[in-house]
């Protein structure tokens, strides 16, 4: 059987996209599906350019969905099924910012509509969903961009090019931390409040009785989400495949405890938890619970090297030079001088170049910097990461097979 991954990451499939009715002086239409806290920051980010347009809002609760189309204003039309809004024809793209198990489902419906879109992080929460997203944007020749926004975030940039530089030698550790946990206590079931499709809410997961923590925190439930490791974790993980080139990994294993909040059900990821993965060259580890620090943020990336190390995040980043090693003759390796760069407020800045990226690509045709195939592999370690602490076991990956085993 044809190794599955190099058919779908094959130049000649992924290079082809057909045309856009969008001309390069067109104003690009936007559909928003699912216009939460993120959904509501992204479509004005959108919607602020002027060559683009937010013509119409979908969301499963009522008060949501009006609130934001009485923002935009004008003739915004409001949905409650997102198939309806992609029936429309003078719909150009649409950006997805529901939850996660949804992800899968409107992308691959979108596309079929003949759609561009800009989805949120992760791709996925389903590592077999990730791989027919991926086939449903080769088939249909759409552009997609993933919400993966620090790749347009000035220090990210610069610490790639000192890492990729070899500035740090070669890097043998990266470490991934993002602190917090998801995690809710019980709740009895109660009726869903008025307004809320709670049927379509849950579309294709299992079906639950209504709590007011699975709608509101959803990512902290497997039926939706995978906690933080999915929701922040795929940043970091991003990054980490970014600046060392990698691709998916070769295991991973992990452990999780409830200890802050019971969770009797065992039906939302732990809320102390720690992962580990192998790939070609380097391992990589998350964990998501730290010393607290009022003074630094320690969350971020952490590269550690044979001549140094490097630490970035949101708002700041550091560089070290290594110690001379025990056995090494004194040879120190190659000097240069400790950096601490803070940088704050720039979070706006990347997501407004992110967006006007895709929106260049929906009238070049052009793919963007961060399209659907570097989101399923940055998403994928963190899938991986939560079948090993739901299930207790480590999981390999089979390229030829396409999933975890």
């Amino acid at each position: 059987m044809q190794n599955r991954r190099a058919f779908l990451i094959s130049s000649a499939a992924t290079a082809a996209m057909s045309r856009s009715a969008v001309g390069a002086n067109d104003r690009i239409q936007i559909g928003v599906i699912g216009v939460g806290v993120r959904g509501e920051h992204m479509q004005g980010v959108m919607g602020a350019n002027p060559d683009c347009a937010v013509v119409a809002v979908c969301d499963v609760f009522q008060p949501t969905r009006e609130k934001v189309a009485a923002k935009i204003g004008g003739n915004v039309a409001t949905y409650v099924d997102y198939r309806k809004l992609l029936d429309r024809k003078d719909i150009d793209a649409v950006l997805i910012a529901a939850p996660d198990h949804w992800h899968g489902p409107m992308l691959i419906d979108a596309c079929a509509a003949g759609k561009d879109v800009y989805c949120e992080k992760p791709l996925t929460h389903q590592i077999e969903m990730g791989w027919k997203m991926i086939e449903a944007v080769q088939k249909h020749r759409r552009v997609v961009q993933i919400g993966l926004q620090q790749r347009h975030w000035k220090q990210f940039q610069e610490c790639a090019e000192m890492v990729q530089g070899g500035k740090i030698g070669q890097v043998y550790h990266a470490g991934l931390h993002w602190d917090g946990a998801y995690t809710r206590p019980p709740e009895p079931p109660e009726q869903p409040p008025e307004g809320l499709d709670w049927e379509l809410f849950q579309g294709p997961a299992e079906r639950r009785p209504y709590t007011p923590s699975r709608q509101r925190r959803w990512r902290a439930y497997y039926d939706y989400a995978g906690g933080i490791l999915t929701d922040q974790g795929v940043h970091v993980a991003d990054i980490a495949r970014w600046y060392l080139g990698a691709g998916a990994p070769l295991t991973a294993g992990g452990s999780g405890q409830y200890v802050a909040v019971p969770c009797p059900e065992k039906d939302q990821l732990p809320d102390a938890i720690v992962v580990s993965w192998q790939y070609d060259k380097f391992v990589m580890s998350f964990s998501n619970r730290s010393m607290p620090n009022p003074d630094y943020t320690d969350q971020g990336n952490y590269f550690i090297g044979t001549g140094g190390a490097l630490h970035v995040n949101r708002a700041a980043y550091n560089l070290r030079p290594a110690p001379p090693r025990p056995g090494s003759g004194g040879q120190k390796p190659p000097a240069f001088e400790p950096i601490n760069v803070p940088r704050k407020g720039l979070g706006l800045d990347a997501d407004k170049a992110h967006a006007r990226e895709f929106l260049d690509c929906v009238k070049s045709r052009n793919k963007p910097t961060a399209d659907v195939e570097t989101g399923f592999y940055s998403t994928l370690p963190l899938l991986m990461g939560v079948l090993a602490i739901r299930y207790g076991r480590t999981f390999a990956w089979d390229g030829r097979a396409a999933k975890a085993v």
